[in-house]
């Protein structure tokens, strides 16, 4: 059985300045999501890979993520469309902040 809530460490700076490498984060797990959310998910052409991205729009039976930080493309740019494993709801450590929606 898995359960609704998980948590994921940030790691690298694709969604800097929102969240930082080695922000811990809750995640619900769902795929209802809508533009605007941060999730956790995984490319389709790099499935073994877990991202945090933020979800810029739906794309076929997918999702197109873009990360915060600009100036890093390791996002759907690089590799195409993604499927949603949850949302991020909180920001637990260091600092305990609500992670919304853009």
């Amino acid at each position: 059985m898995r359960l609704p809530w998980y948590r994921v460490l940030v790691r690298g700076p694709s969604m800097a300045p929102t969240l930082r490498d080695g922000d811990a984060l809750l995640v619900r797990r769902t795929t209802r999501v809508r533009p605007g959310d941060v999730v956790v998910a995984r490319f389709r052409s790099r499935p073994s890979l877990l991202v945090v991205k933020r979800v810029a729009r739906a794309e076929g039976d997918g999702w197109w993520l873009v990360g915060d930080n600009e100036f890093v493309a390791d996002d759907s740019r690089a590799y195409g469309i993604a499927d949603i494993d949850g949302r991020v709801v909180l920001r637990w450590w260091p600092r305990l902040s609500l992670i919304r929606r853009r």
